[in-house]
């Protein structure tokens, strides 16, 4: 799969084009890109997808966004495409006139361009789905998907990521949350605690559910089982919100590890606490449940 940053780095004609964010490529993605391996398959042309980063909502307003440049493309590889267009959406880029995007769109001679209801492009969103008709002979156009009798949408699940809802943003997009860091110096308090953390310098803009969460946690060369404290730190308000990590069973130096935490499942708020020894007590506590939900999938714990 070749990845390149602009339409006229491809060198393919004909192609069934799938072009929208894609951020965090949920449920309703999946299901539109889907459809563009079908075509694809069918005509016996080659798949693009066109896609941008980050999504217009971080760049312009104070949204996080749900997959990185680099997990959007691993994500977008399960669907087998020739090549994936990784636009890089700037300032500049956002000002691109309609018609010089369709310019770049035509010596494509696309087949097929598959897109979203809601698709959109151009400086102030002035191109529809009409332009767009204008440089193909088929244009298919997506319903939004559903589940449980409402879209699904990115931003419904940075909503529930907020609220701590890691199994029901699970359920629109398909698979497990992720977000990954390197390991670097934290505060230590952890250690005093009987429960060392890996603390993980996370992207900015990269979108943490809040709470105490049970997770399974990988790494260069191993996999573990843990628990982790995404998000602000009540009981030491002047730290940095963040996302720190215990790893079960396990003893050894990470700084500098890259870690990919999969939040697994929800299990409290978080709380200030008095003192140490009311925040050892719940961290205990906090563990035996963790082990539990493990022991109940069927893991080790």
């Amino acid at each position: 799969m070749k990845v390149v940053a602009a339409l006229d780095e491809l060198d393919v004609q004909g192609a069934v084009l799938s072009i929208g964010n894609f951020d965090g490529v949920h449920l309703g993605h999946r299901k539109l890109l889907s459809r563009m391996q079908a075509v694809a398959e069918a005509e016996a042309a080659p798949s693009v997808i066109v896609t941008f980063f980050p999504p217009a909502r971080v760049l312009f307003g104070s949204a996080r966004y749900l997959s990185s440049a680099a997990e959007k493309v691993a994500q977008l590889a399960a669907f087998e495409p020739q090549a994936v267009v990784l636009t890089p959406f700037t300032h500049t880029f956002a000002k691109t006139p309609k018609a010089r995007f369709l310019e770049a769109l035509r010596p494509l001679e696309p087949s097929a361009i598959i897109v979203g209801e809601n698709f959109r492009f151009g400086r102030d969103r002035e191109g529809d789905l009409n332009d767009l008709s204008a440089v193909t002979g088929k244009l298919e156009v997506f319903g939004l998907w559903h589940h449980q009798g409402e879209p699904v949408s990115s931003s419904r699940i940075r909503d529930l990521l907020t609220a701590g809802e890691v199994d029901s943003a699970a359920s629109l997009l398909g698979d497990l949350y992720r977000a990954s860091g390197t390991v670097v110096l934290g505060d230590r308090r952890g250690q005093q605690l009987g429960y060392p953390t890996a603390n993980l310098e996370v992207a900015v803009d990269k979108a943490l559910p809040v709470g105490v969460f049970a997770v399974e946690v990988y790494g260069p060369a191993a996999a573990f089982l843990g628990m982790a404290n995404a998000g602000p730190k009540p009981t030491f308000p002047d730290a940095l919100p963040g996302l720190e990590v215990h790893l079960f069973d396990f003893a050894g130096d990470l700084y500098g590890a890259e870690l990919t935490v999969t939040f697994v499942a929800y299990l409290r708020s978080q709380q200030k606490f008095s003192g140490i020894d009311e925040l050892s007590a719940q961290l205990r506590r906090d563990e035996a449940a963790a082990r539990s939900v493990f022991a109940a999938r069927g893991g080790s714990a």
